[in-house]
């Protein structure tokens, strides 16, 4: 499979005025919209993409016109995008134009009538209840083993880490903002900065509590940076970001499920599906994931439904 051509870095070529309304459209998104860090940059790096096709065409995104939008989104397609991306950037290019509509930036919403690409909903993967145990317990075999303390500390954490993701189901950025005040190992609850900047409280398995208390006594102190009340750390004394949690999902999950690739979302999806297979109410599974529809959430019975069947098929003799 050959790489995706890449768009050239497209803030360079997005001229000033451009650049001045998008600002002005991110502090929008993160003031009035509440929505995160991650999304707000998306969008605006969509919309740079839009702005410097836009100055090739001799337009801007001011006076865009709707056949010139489409163009834009035909030349993704022929740059080899996926639908799931360009799908995304025509969901920026709406909300801009709605929003410089409602302000009187433009008088017309060129992209009013632009359509959204179709995009397959793969269900999520989902771990057996076994292979998620033995994900999250791999660290342990290292941390007793580690002669150096520094090594247990990280073995430590990352066990720490596991538990969080498949033990609360907590988005990979959740457990990389936590900070020591937002976790109650006495009363079991940790208190987790969501999605559009929205809090809740999430339980802390007996697992996941001793794992954090363990990391606290040994491990935490070793790795911190001063001045810091971040939870996790990296062996550079800074702040656990969200490519670090994601590798070590990875270098886990490559060492205990042969080769699979395991992200911490697939912990996430595990967690919610294995709620829903033991009986729990779809929407006490909402509220724990965070998830502002019930629709999202019922993606996971679909999986849970499948392996129902799978269960049937292998079991039943008239099946």
């Amino acid at each position: 499979m050959q790489p995706r051509p890449q768009l050239p870095h497209a803030r360079s070529h997005v001229p000033a005025d451009d650049e001045d309304l998008l600002s002005r459209f991110a502090d929008h998104l993160t003031l009035e919209r509440h929505l995160s860090s991650h999304t707000v940059d998306a969008y605006r790096s969509d919309l740079q993409h839009l702005g410097a096709f836009l100055e090739r065409q001799g337009s801007s995104l001011v006076d865009a016109e709707y056949a010139t939008l489409r163009r834009f989104l035909a030349h993704q397609m022929t740059l080899g995008y996926a639908r799931s991306s360009v799908a995304r950037r025509v969901a920026a290019i709406h909300t801009f134009y709605r929003w410089a509509k409602a302000r009187g930036i433009v008088q017309t919403d060129p992209a009013s009538l632009l359509g959204r690409p179709k995009v397959v909903s793969r269900l999520p993967t989902v771990l057996r209840s076994t292979e998620a145990v033995a994900l999250v317990e791999a660290p342990e075999a290292e941390a007793g083993e580690a002669v150096d303390l520094v090594e247990r500390a990280v073995a430590l954490r990352d066990r720490a880490v596991l538990e969080l993701l498949y033990g609360s189901g907590l988005r990979v950025a959740e457990v990389a903002g936590l900070t020591l005040d937002r976790v109650d190992l006495d009363r079991g609850r940790v208190m987790v900065l969501g999605k559009g900047s929205k809090e809740r409280e999430v339980p802390l398995s007996d697992y996941a509590s001793d794992a954090v208390r363990a990391y606290l006594a040994e491990g935490r102190h070793r790795l911190m940076g001063a001045g810091s009340e971040a939870l996790f750390f990296n062996r550079k004394a800074k702040p656990l970001g969200t490519r670090d949690i994601r590798a070590l999902v990875g270098r886990y999950g490559g060492r205990t499920l042969s080769g699979r690739h395991v992200s911490p979302h697939t912990l996430r999806h595990s967690f919610a599906t294995h709620l829903l297979e033991g009986g729990a109410d779809i929407r006490a599974v909402q509220e724990l994931l965070g998830h502002a529809s019930v629709a999202t959430t019922q993606r996971y019975t679909h999986v849970s439904r499948t392996r129902l069947f799978d269960a049937y098929r292998q079991s039943h003799p008239r099946a």
